[in-house]
């Protein structure tokens, strides 16, 4: 969703304060696409500093579909963002690499909510996602799900390769 920011550029200076809906529908990353299932309407606000700074604020809420880093059941996950930008659009493009500015969300005089709360999310993307505490998993040899009833496959143990590796942990516990 594109916001027309002009109105905070010109020379009244007017504070931009709307509620737009999230347009994204899913989250794409390298390792994978994830489906969002439900979001709220975004907030927000974006208000004229000095020269060409501006402060935007932009507040939702969102639930994502990530699978289980165990047993690959899809988890509800869900955000909360509020995210405060500063950005100068006076900066040359040398000077916003120079600082890692992301203000790649602000094209001329439009600002793209959807584009901003990527980087949000992304910054706030879980490193592990588990359906419970205690989840068992998948077994090794057959794929089952494990926390929905045990199989009969047996457990092929450890590669004798490593047993030199697990001799040493055993008798060096401190290690």
């Amino acid at each position: 969703m594109l916001i027309n920011l002009s109105d905070v550029l010109s020379d009244q200076h007017k504070t931009v304060d709307e509620t737009v809906p999230l347009t994204m529908d899913k989250i794409c990353l390298q390792s994978g696409e994830y489906p969002v299932v439900s979001s709220e309407p975004v907030h927000v606000r974006a208000e004229h500093i000095k020269g060409k700074e501006l402060l935007i604020n932009a507040d939702t809420a969102l639930t994502v579909l990530i699978p289980c880093d165990r047993c690959l059941e899809e988890v509800r996950y869900d955000f909360v963002l509020n995210c405060t930008r500063h950005v100068d659009l006076g900066l040359s493009d040398a000077e916003l690499t120079e600082e890692l500015d992301e203000s790649n969300f602000i094209d001329g005089y439009h600002l793209d909510v959807d584009k901003m709360l990527f980087h949000e999310i992304l910054s706030e993307w879980p490193e592990k996602v588990l359906c419970r505490e205690d989840c068992k998993g998948l077994c090794r040899v057959c794929g089952r799900n494990l926390n929905t009833g045990s199989c009969d496959c047996e457990d092929p143990g450890l590669d004798p390769r490593m047993s030199v590796v697990r001799d040493l942990f055993k008798n060096f516990k401190e290690v």
